[in-house]
């Protein structure tokens, strides 16, 4: 046989390589973990818009107040103003029989004190009222010299129409389809039951679909490193199960299950307090209806009453202090009517803000 020849020399070998890997993984099953995460993030996101809604109710019902105060106001300015003019024109009235020796100067001077007592709670009503026309111009970022005017025909068209009021029992339906706290408290109570699933999927293995392919360029991982491309790869299932959640998973799930009864529990309360509220407003509401009508009657009275005792003091009939007390009530009379109409409208807009309905 022959001799094997031998090369004399050195060989190049790579002394360095690359390597890429690129792994794909898809969960086919997680114990409904991954269905639990989505139904929280989509509540996460309703009770954030709920949180929107509800303050968006609250300033509502802020500038309604301000809206309803400006509009107190402005028909007791007009009262007073109205009064101020008839206890003008029956100065004006004394004067001329003053000059004939009928009325004392005393009495001229009673009524001038009436008067300058109007004047002042003229006075005191308009600031008032550029306190809150302030207020509310502020709350709505307008302009700081805009002065808001309440619109009467619409404010007296919804006196008007709270005639027929609905039933207690739609009031308790329309707050249970829309009051926000209800529906927060729902969202909690749902959110505390994917919290629960949550926390049993933790005692239960993951299974995922897993695809892996690993490329070496120059191949160094051999005895002798080679200057040669290498592609691995490989498909197939991996199963992961966290052995310590056998033991520490007990307390997860049973701290879940706890605030999920406390979320219930939760809901009720929320549940029996708009019903008391709902109750409670509609009854003043009720009561307001009832006020406003009685008021009415009494401003008739006292109408009637004042032009009587008017009529008779002119005859010389009356004396002065029927005719200031007739002033006093037909004045008391009108602003206790405007004061009764503002608070069943104030009345009417809480059982709207209760039922969220603003």
């Amino acid at each position: 046989m022959g001799a094997i020849p031998v090369a004399n020399g050195k060989q190049d070998t790579p002394h360095w390589g690359n390597s890429f890997t690129a792994r794909v993984s898809q969960v086919v099953y997680a114990g409904g973990a991954i269905r639990s995460g989505i139904r929280m993030a989509e509540l996460g996101k309703k009770m954030a818009e709920l949180d929107v809604e509800k303050n968006r109710q609250e300033v509502r019902f802020l500038l309604t107040g301000y809206y309803l105060d400006l509009y107190k106001l402005g028909n007791q300015i007009e009262v007073v103003r109205q009064n101020i003019a008839l206890t003008q024109k029956e100065i004006d009235q004394m004067k001329a029989r003053r000059e004939q020796g009928t009325v004392l100067q005393n009495d001229i001077t009673r009524y001038e004190y009436q008067l300058q007592s109007l004047e002042l709670t003229l006075t005191r009503l308009t600031d008032a009222s550029t306190i809150i026309n302030h207020q509310l111009v502020t709350t709505l970022h307008l302009p700081e010299q805009t002065v808001i005017v309440p619109d009467e025909n619409e404010l007296n068209t919804e006196i008007n129409a709270l005639s027929a009021i609905a039933v207690q029992d739609t009031w308790q339906q329309t707050a249970t389809e829309n009051n926000l706290g209800i529906s927060q408290a729902t969202i909690a109570t749902n959110l505390a039951e994917q919290k629960v699933k949550q926390a049993k999927a933790e005692s239960l293995p993951s299974v995922a679909v897993v695809a892996e392919n690993h490329l070496f360029g120059p191949y160094t991982q051999d005895l002798i490193p080679k200057d040669c491309n290498v592609n691995l790869w490989f498909v197939g299932i991996g199963v992961k199960f966290n052995l310590g959640s056998l033991w520490k998973n007990k307390h997860h799930i049973r701290k879940a299950r706890t605030e999920h009864r406390q979320s219930r529990e939760v809901l009720a309360l929320a549940r029996e307090g708009v019903e008391n509220a709902v109750e409670a407003n509609y009854i003043n509401l009720l009561t307001s209806y009832t006020e406003v009508k009685t008021q009415q009657k009494q401003v008739e009275l006292a109408n009637q009453n004042y032009s009587v005792v008017q009529n008779r003091y002119q005859n010389d009939l009356a004396l002065l202090t029927d005719m200031v007390d007739a002033s006093n009530m037909k004045l008391s009379a009108e602003m206790a009517l405007v004061n009764a109409r503002i608070g069943m409208l104030y009345n009417f807009y809480t059982l709207k803000y209760v039922t969220n309905t603003l």
